[in-house]
């Protein structure tokens, strides 16, 4: 199949990436990277930019890499420094590791088998139908793809290459910014934000072609410890307190009607992520979103409330509830220069491409980094079915991305307007 030749590197590129296991561990509490696959990509990453031409690159062995490509522009033409960023580690909702991906060329537009038990069905899929007769790139249904976020990766590596190779385009100081563990909502925990020179980023990091998000949940993990009275079972009347008991009662309490798969929009939610633990001891790990900061406080002391609750109910048991704010929504920070935006739609008119303004019912990197003070909406990478093994990417939105970022770079410099 003929392809342009910058469809042709991010497909390579694509491909070289997501063969790399980068899972990471949101269990992992000690350890930045979580999963030594992701340094060893980054790694991987720092070699190919200093192969390119590129020696302002800073490696962080604790899972960044910040990579500068200098401008060619005049100097004292005062263009900013501008910043793309994506993230190296895939989620672990299936196993990441070991990703054997699939080339589609010139798609038929029908179900495609993955293997004897899963497919991807066009009657779930209706993206599928744009996409007929071009390239496509999916798993053998054993795992993830990692086109989240290894798609955007493949974009800005191949950014990289066209502004160093091609002086045909002025631009400014571009950085581009490597991150991992994003999945498991650590992964800016270590970062120096002092070491970025950026007046904004954006974070390469969405889904089906077209997608742009300003705004995002904000978000909290809520850990709660029930504490019960180990007993003998057989003499237990009286004077057991089952902690596993109070975590059931704590989570039937929960507003059904606020979980994951009960709400889409705006509407926040609570989501009982994980539970361990036996009579003695359980330990419950509880998801919090809402859009508005104030709704996500007034969700986590619903939480601290119930937990009140559960120890009256249980005379003897207690509960411990923390909680830890994850990210917060990134549209705050976006609003207050409004050329960011500006930026996407001046690129899209650019190249005639159609936007859609969406919300992130999740966050990104660039949610942490806008509470840094670095504005960073999120573009697409023409990823779909994100965290699962029906993942599929397509390749020319893939190409449509790497435009996008592109025209966004020559709108800085005031080629597009």
């Amino acid at each position: 199949m003929n392809r342009s030749p910058l469809s042709q590197t991010l497909l390579d590129r694509l491909l070289t990436y997501v063969a790399v296991d980068t899972m990471s561990d949101p269990h992992i509490i000690d350890k930045r990277p979580t999963t030594d696959g992701q340094l060893e990509l980054l790694q991987m990453l720092q070699h190919e930019l200093n192969e390119m031409g590129l020696d302002d690159i800073t490696f962080d062995p604790n899972g960044y890499l910040i990579a500068r490509i200098p401008a060619n522009a005049p100097k004292g033409s005062n263009i900013p420094t501008i910043g793309f960023m994506a993230h190296v580690d895939v989620a672990d909702d299936v196993m990441g590791n070991g990703v054997k991906p699939r080339v589609i060329d010139s798609y038929d537009g029908k179900d495609i088998t993955l293997n004897a038990e899963y497919g991807i069905l066009v009657t779930d899929n209706p993206e599928l139908s744009k996409y007929i007769g071009e390239t496509l790139v999916v798993t053998d249904g054993t795992t993830l793809l990692g086109g989240d976020d290894k798609a955007g990766v493949a974009i800005l590596m191949s950014l990289a290459e066209r502004l160093v190779k091609s002086d045909s385009m002025v631009h400014g100081e571009v950085e581009l910014i490597f991150t991992s563990d994003e999945e498991t909502g650590g992964g800016m925990d270590a970062f120096d934000v002092s070491l970025l020179r950026s007046r904004c980023c954006y974070t390469v990091d969405g889904n089906k072609q077209g997608e742009v998000e300003a705004e995002c949940f904000n978000a909290a993990t809520v850990e709660v410890d029930f504490m019960g009275i180990p007993y003998h079972l057989g003499a237990a009347r009286g004077r057991m307190v089952n902690s596993v008991s109070m975590a059931v009662s704590f989570i039937a309490s929960l507003p059904r009607n606020e979980s994951p798969e009960a709400t889409d929009g705006r509407y926040g939610y609570y989501c009982a992520e994980e539970i361990e633990g036996t009579s003695a001891h359980t330990h419950l790990t509880i998801y919090v979103r809402d859009f508005e900061l104030d709704g996500l406080n007034r969700r986590i002391g619903t939480l601290e409330s119930l937990a009140t609750t559960t120890e009256k109910l249980f005379p003897g048991g207690s509960v411990k509830v923390s909680h830890k704010i994850v990210y917060q929504n990134m549209y705050e920070a976006i609003k207050k220069d409004p050329k960011i935006m500006d930026a996407i739609w001046a690129a899209a008119d650019k190249l005639g491409l159609k936007l859609e303004e969406k919300i992130i019912r999740g966050g990104t990197d660039g949610a942490r980094l806008a509470q840094m003070g670095i504005p960073a909406p999120n573009l697409f990478t023409g990823s779909h079915n994100l965290h699962s093994r029906f993942e599929w990417v397509a390749l020319p939105a893939m190409e449509r991305s790497a435009l996008l970022v592109e025209q966004i770079v020559a709108f800085w410099a005031g080629a597009v307007s």
